[in-house]
C-alpha cells in the first residue's frame, strides 16, 4: 500500500533541542516533541546542507570533536518520541487541491538495501573503496553517519556492514562512486534494478534514501526489492549479524564496533521488541517518511517479509510483530513437487515400449501458501508453458479463493531411451551364407523401436500370477467336491444287505483264524 506524505514549500523551524530543520506549520519538533514556541525561524540561506554538523544533544550525535564519539552515531531515528499532532498528512480529504501533486512515498533508510544489493552483485567484497570529499560531505543535517573522512579507505565488505547496521549515509555515497563512478549513475543502476524486479512505483535519485522530491518507493515495491535481496547469500549473512567490527583503517587507529538497529533482531536499545523468529532486515525514519521498517522473519519453513511504512515510533516494531503471528498462526506453506498428485508425470504412451521415465519434473523449491484450515487440493492449478525455454517447459501455478498463492516451474528432466536398432537384410542369398552383398546393404533400412523391459516383465509376472489363481481354484475346488461327497455318504442310513454281508465276512475271518 502506497501512502501519500504531503511536502511544503514554506518557511521552515529549527529545534532548539534536537536541531531538526521542519516546516512551521508543524505544532512542534517531529523528532524530540519540542513545542514551536521554543523553536527559531529560519530561511534556506541559512541552511548549510553539506557542511552543518549536528548538534550534540541527549548523546544522539557528535559534533565530531572527540574520535569516540564519531563512531557512535544512532541511526536517523528509530523510537524517538513523536508528537501527539502529525505535522504531515496522508490523508488526500485533507488537501485535495495539493494531493494529486504530491509525490509516493518518501523512501528512508530502507533503500539502502537495493543500494547494497547492487553493489554485492557488481563489486568483490575484498575492493578497496576511498571516500571522496563529496562522499563525506554531501549529507544533510542529523545524517546518520560512520564518521568517515575524506581519503579513508574500506573494504567493500566493511561498508557494507556500516550500510546495512548503522545506515551510514557516506559509506552509501562512496560504495555508489566506487560501484558506478558517480552518485548520479548509481541512481540510474537503482532505476534499472527496480525496473528488471517488477517496481513501477518508484524512482531513485540517491543510494542513501535522503530526501529529495525525485527520492520515492512505494511499500510493494520495497518488498520486491527486499525479496530479491534476501535471495542473495551475502546480504542475508550481514542483514543477520546482531554487531560487527571494523578494523582500523588508514585514518582510524582503533577499530570501530557496530550495533544493529533492528530491535526485532537484537536488543539495541530495548529488549521488548526482540521477535524470536526475526533473522534480518533494515530500519529507517526521515522526517518527511516517518519511521519505516522491513523485517524478515522465519517459521515452520516459511519466510515472511514485513514492510511497514509511515509509522509512529514504536508502531513499526508492534505493527510488524503483529503481521508476523497473524500469518504464522492462519496460514501454512505446502512443498508442491511433495504434494502434488493431480497432474501427469510426463510418460509417454507408447504401449508396450513404454518408458516410465518422466521427461518434465517439478521444481523442488515450489510451493504454496494457504490458510490452515484448507488442503492442498483446494488450490486449483493451471499450466502455463509461454515461459518455456531450454530447460524449463512451463510453469505451473496455483489460485486459492481466486488469488495467486504460489507456483513451480515444470523442468525438464532431460530423460531419454536408448534405442535398439534392427536391420533387416535380404535373407535369400545374403543370410544363407552368412555374408552381405553391396546390393543387400544399399536396401537394408534400419527401424527403432522402444522396448521397456519392466512393462514386459510386469506383463509375464501378471500371466504367471492368474496361472498360478487358476491352479489353486481348480484344487480347492476339487476339494471341495470330495468333502461335499463324503458328507452326503455319511447321511445315508446303512442297508441291511450290507450288515449282513460284513457279518458274514467276519465270521469267516474268525474261523479262518481258529483254524
Amino acid at each position: 500500500m502506497c501512502i501519500f506524505v504531503r511536502r511544503y514549500q514554506m518557511s521552515k523551524i529549527i529545534c532548539e533541542i534536537c536541531g531538526t530543520t521542519y516546516p512551521d506549520t508543524a505544532e512542534c519538533c517531529p523528532i524530540c516533541g519540542c513545542p514551536k514556541d521554543m523553536s527559531g525561524n529560519v530561511t534556506e540561506d541559512d541552511l548549510v546542507m553539506d557542511q552543518m554538523p549536528a548538534l550534540n544533544k541527549g548523546g544522539r550525535y557528535s559534533s565530531g570533536k572527540k574520535k569516540k564519539e564519531i563512531f557512535d552515531f544512532d541511526e536517523q531515528s528509530d523510537d524517538f518520541p513523536e508528537p501527539e499532532n502529525e505535522p504531515y498528512s496522508s490523508k488526500p480529504e485533507d488537501d485535495e487541491e495539493n494531493y494529486d501533486e504530491q509525490p509516493r512515498e518518501h523512501n528512508t533508510a530502507v533503500v539502502v538495501i537495493l543500494t547494497a544489493l547492487i553493489v554485492i552483485e557488481n563489486c568483490g567484497l575484498d575492493e578497496t573503496v576511498t571516500f571522496s570529499n563529496t562522499a563525506v560531505n554531501s549529507l544533510e543535517p542529523n545524517s546518520s553517519i560512520l564518521g568517515a573522512r575524506a581519503g579513508d579507505t574500506l573494504s567493500v565488505r566493511d561498508c557494507l556492514y556500516a550500510l546495512l547496521l548503522q545506515s551510514a549515509n557516506e559509506v552509501a555515497n562512496a560504495l555508489a562512486e566506487h560501484c558506478a563512478g558517480s552518485i548520479d549513475a548509481f541512481a540510474e543502476k537503482m532505476n534499472e534494478k527496480a525496473a528488471e524486479l517488477g517496481c513501477t512505483d518508484s524512482h531513485f535519485a540517491n543510494p542513501s534514501g535522503l530526501n529529495d522530491p525525485n527520492h520515492y518507493v512505494s511499500a510493494y515495491d520495497m518488498a520486491l526489492i527486499a525479496k530479491a535481496a534476501w535471495q542473495n547469500e551475502m546480504f542475508r549473512i550481514i542483514t543477520g549479524t546482531p554487531s560487527y567490527m571494523i578494523p582500523p583503517t588508514n585514518k582510524h587507529a582503533d577499530e570501530t564496533p557496530l550495533q544493529n538497529h533492528n530491535c526485532m533482531l537484537h536488543p539495541y536499545r530495548t529488549s521488548k521488541h526482540v521477535y524470536d523468529y526475526c533473522v534480518g532486515g533494515k530500519t529507517g525514519y526521515t522526517n518527511a517518511a516517518n519511521s519505516t521498517l522491513v523485517t524478515y522473519a522465519q517459521k515452520d519453513g516459511m519466510t515472511l517479509i514485513c514492510v511497514v511504512m509511515d509509522v509512529k515510533s514504536p508502531g513499526q516494531w508492534d505493527d510488524s510483530r503483529a503481521l508476523f503471528d497473524y500469518c504464522f498462526d492462519n496460514f501454512q506453506i505446502l512443498n508442491i513437487a511433495d504434494n502434488e498428485t493431480r497432474l501427469s508425470g510426463g510418460d509417454v504412451d507408447a504401449g508396450d515400449f513404454n518408458t516410465n521415465e518422466k521427461f518434465v519434473d517439478i521444481d523442488t523449491n515450489g510451493a504454496i501458501v494457504i490458510p490452515k484450515t484448507a488442503t492442498f487440493t483446494d488450490a486449483v492449478p493451471s499450466v502455463d508453458d509461454s515461459n518455456a525455454n531450454g530447460s524449463v517447459a512451463g510453469r505451473i501455478s496455483y489460485t486459492y479463493a481466486d488469488r495467486v498463492v504460489g507456483g513451480a516451474d515444470i523442468i525438464k528432466t532431460g530423460a531419454t531411451v536408448e534405442p535398439f536398432a534392427f536391420k533387416n537384410t535380404n535373407g535369400e542369398a545374403g543370410t544363407e551364407q552368412g555374408t552381405e552383398t553391396p546390393g543387400d546393404t544399399e536396401q537394408a533400412a534400419e527401424k527403432t523401436f522402444r522396448v521397456n523391459f519392466r512393462v514386459i516383465l510386469r506383463v509375464l509376472l501378471c500371466i504367471a500370477g492368474a496361472v498360478v489363481v487358476i491352479l489353486l481354484a481348480i484344487m480347492g475346488f476339487s476339494r471341495f467336491r470330495i468333502w461335499q461327497r463324503r458328507i452326503a455318504i455319511d447321511r445315508k442310513s446303512k442297508s441291511p444287505y450290507k450288515t449282513i454281508k460284513a457279518s458274514k465276512k467276519w465270521r469267516r475271518r474268525r474261523r479262518r483264524r481258529r483254524r
